[in-house]
């Protein structure tokens, strides 16, 4: 076969490739004989006790688990107390605390104080949780010898000389403590004193949630035909729940199918204490009602993931705590969790998180009120959806991903001992791209995770989807990367003209829009033979070349490439070089070496008309997808052996290194304002920075890399790929764990929730540059 003369190449990749493998072992071993990760002890109830604390606890500790790597170990000391013993069998528990004991606290600063790998300590501190037995409790803490950071569940306004003292000498013996709200913070600073250095605000994480259709959902717990309103978690007179049911008759009038679910059992102490007195009350107050049709109990204490769904198929979550000092509420976060429209008693949590419009407040114990605004809710359908899309803006932001990331950043500032936090590369997820993908093409835009089809289709997003799909069929040999790039070919192969020339728009019937007229398309078509080059090049194992898929690969790159000549634009020059390259890998083609080199001359020249002392680029400007001009000149310099293609890569490449990275960090230039020459590039407003831009980067630093082994390319991968993760200037995640998707982008205070293709198959490039294929 014409592929024949790179046999030799191949076998030395496979070479290297084992040596590379036994390397990676090597290393895995050498790491599992390290010195012990540093412990850092959360002291907590942690289930199976069933309170808001543990399950605090419980996703916390999940959270930096599931981020970090290599960076610490998350130990547990369990409370319990004299009526309240538990069996504890989990290994992260290593201590248990009976809270009404005092030889218990003892003996625990003991173990604590004697473990050299224990680094630092955080109390999870609820008033109730040590009130029987205090005085122990202070002296317990004043006996550590290790940093302490105490996380306030409740700061309670107006306190009485006795309470005010027993905070601040709680907050004088932390190193540092932590609130969820700003509320919390400023009552710290402007009741109790607390200087605002030694307070750091972390809020109340909320679970990132893969959205399902809400009649689905109804269906599947038969409540389909019902507008229904919930509200959920351990029940006592607290929650105040009969200001619900008692507006119920009022909002029957005008709502006849209204359901008020009441998910939840009695808090496991007031059981212990009183049995179910205030369930019992809940239905008095149902039967002397006559409502009984529009109430159901869920009686128990319910899972996770069935919690969710029940969110999910609410119309609205109501919440009715009589308690104006309840700081924060876990139930009321996972509310907003699910883009659940919420009517809430004004406590500082909801007032804090409610104030963009993510749901409406009514005074607390007013039923007549609750009624009111409840009916007025359910009538208006484009107010409830705007409520749902900012609650999910603000679950985004307050996800326990993205409260792992701060939590670890705390633990690494106050800890005596360095420790350098490794993010944990997720598991390959190509969920969300199938999502995106129909039998056309895949689709361009989402709403939050929910594919627009209204959006249509492009080129440049089957293009990059065709090369994603590839690079994984390379790794994996999954048949069903076959079948996504045949989907991805065919729509390329269909938006080639007459002229050999492409169209990037499509619209949801295939037709071709006229913003095909209005934009210059010169990239397009450059990613489109990029694409259709890697497909060429990739795939030629799994479909053999005669078939009439490749030819017409073959004859729509031969086609185009007559056309190449006329191009202008640097990152079209850019992509159909790298296309080219991959294709003549099989096709060995003079002709087409030719061309490549005659569209890589046009980028040197554009370099050496434009590069100055302080300036080595191609343009007067950075603008989008950078990378890909130095990367492609290396795939010429392979192509041709002209070694000027060579050294403007490398100069060019470094050049825009050093304007997008610091030492720990990557700041792609913003869509907002490109960096114009002799602009400081750290003079930039923030935002504006977009997924795909870090995988040209990434997909650029693994080329240079593997030409320059030695020069710390490799570290930068990791660098901005822990973009995606949370290393960025707001902390937070760009890549979406439970969706398989990716935000679009990150601006100068918020994330773009909306999983686009673009972003999402950027991610997943990115992702795959760190795969290597396995050699037996």
């Amino acid at each position: 076969m014409k592929y024949s003369q790179n046999i030799e190449s191949k076998v030395t990749t496979t070479l290297f490739k084992k040596e590379k493998n036994n390397f990676k072992r090597k290393i895995s071993i050498e790491k599992s004989k390290a010195k012990p990760l540093a412990k850092i002890l959360l002291v907590a109830t942690y289930p199976p006790r069933e309170c808001g604390i543990a399950t605090y606890t419980f996703d916390l500790k999940g959270a930096l688990d599931n981020k970090f790597e290599n960076s610490f170990d998350i130990q547990i000391c369990a409370l319990q107390s004299n009526t309240e013993p538990h069996d504890y069998k989990q290994k992260e528990v290593s201590l248990v605390l009976n809270t009404d004991d005092s030889e218990s606290y003892e003996s625990i600063a003991n173990s604590i104080n004697s473990d050299k790998d224990l680094e630092l300590v955080m109390i999870q501190h609820e008033f109730g949780l040590f009130s029987n037995d205090e005085a122990s409790f202070f002296k317990f803490l004043r006996a550590l010898t290790k940093p302490i950071i105490i996380a306030f569940h409740t700061v309670l306004p107006k306190p009485n000389e006795a309470l005010e003292k027993t905070v601040k000498e709680l907050v004088a013996i932390a190193q540092k403590v932590t609130v969820m709200t700003n509320s919390s913070a400023d009552l710290l600073q402007n009741t109790y004193g607390v200087d605002p250095d030694k307070i750091k605000i972390i809020s109340h994480g909320t679970h990132l949630v893969k959205h399902l259709d809400k009649s689905i959902l109804k269906e599947k717990h038969n409540v389909l035909g019902r507008k229904v309103i919930s509200t959920f978690g351990f029940l006592g007179p607290g929650k105040s729940i009969e200001t619900t049911l008692n507006a119920l008759p009022e909002i029957i009038k005008e709502h006849s199918d209204i359901l008020f679910l009441i998910v939840g059992k009695t808090h496991p102490t007031l059981f212990h204490q009183e049995g179910n007195s205030y369930m019992e009350y809940l239905q008095k107050i149902v039967e002397d009602l006559d409502i009984s049709n529009y109430v159901k109990f869920v009686n128990k204490f319910v899972p996770l993931p069935e919690l969710l769904e029940y969110l999910q198929l609410s119309d609205c979550y109501v919440f009715t705590s009589k308690d104006p000092n309840q700081a924060v509420s876990g139930t009321f976060s996972y509310a907003v969790s699910c883009g659940c429209p919420i009517l809430s008693t004004p406590i500082p949590h909801a007032r804090e998180v409610l104030q963009d419009g993510q749901g409406l407040l009514f005074d607390f114990g007013n039923s007549k009120q609750l009624a009111e605004k409840l009916n007025e809710l359910l009538k208006d359908e484009d107010l409830l959806e705007s409520m749902k899309l900012k609650a999910l803006h603000t679950s985004s932001a307050t996800s326990w991903d993205n409260a792992a990331i701060a939590h670890a950043s705390l633990f690494s500032e106050e800890m005596v001992k360095d420790i350098q936090l490794t993010y944990k590369k997720p598991k390959l997820n190509f969920d969300h791209l199938k999502a995106l993908t129909t039998h056309v093409g895949i689709i361009q835009f989402s709403k939050i995770d929910t594919p627009d089809l209204e959006s249509g289709y492009t080129l440049d997003d089957n293009a990059r989807a065709l090369v994603t799909v590839c690079e994984n069929y390379k790794l994996t040999k999954n048949p069903e990367d076959i079948q996504l790039a045949k989907i991805y070919i065919n729509f390329i192969l269909k938006c080639q003209r007459n002229n050999g020339l492409f169209l990037n728009y499509v619209d949801k019937h295939q037709k071709f829009t006229s913003q095909n007229a209005e934009v210059n398309l010169e990239d397009s078509n450059g990613r489109a033979i990029w694409a259709l080059g890697t497909a060429y090049s990739s795939l030629e194992e799994a479909i053999d070349l005669d078939t009439p898929l490749f030819q017409n690969i073959k004859w729509c790159v031969n086609y185009f490439s007559k056309e190449l000549h006329q191009f202008n634009s640097p990152r079209a020059l850019a992509f159909a070089i790298k296309g080219l390259y991959y294709f003549n890998t099989i096709e060995n083609d003079v002709k087409t070496t030719e061309i490549i080199n005659e569209a890589a001359k046009k980028l040197t020249n554009l370099y050496n008309s434009h590069s100055e002392n302080d300036w080595k680029w191609f343009e007067p400007y950075l603008t989008y997808g950078n990378s890909a001009l130095s990367e492609s000149l290396l795939y010429a310099w392979k192509s041709t052996n002209d070694a000027e293609f060579k050294l403007i890569a490398k100069e060019s490449f470094d050049f825009l290194l050093s304007k997008i990275f610091t030492e720990d960090a990557i700041r792609v230039i913003s869509n907002k304002n490109w960096l114009m020459k002799g602009v400081d590039e750290k003079s930039a407003d923030l935002g504006g920075e977009q997924p795909i831009d870090v995988a040209y980067t990434i997909f650029a630093l693994k080329q240079f890399n593997a030409e320059y082994p030695n020069e710390g390319y490799d570290k930068k991968m990791e660098v901005a790929f822990n973009w995606f993760l949370g290393n960025n200037h707001l902390k937070q995640i760009i890549y979406n764990p439970c969706t398989g998707g990716c935000h679009d982008g990150l601006e100068a205070f918020n994330v773009n929730l909306n999983q686009g293709s673009e972003s999402t198959v950027s991610y997943l490039l990115s992702r795959l540059a760190f795969e290597e294929e396995e050699i037996i």
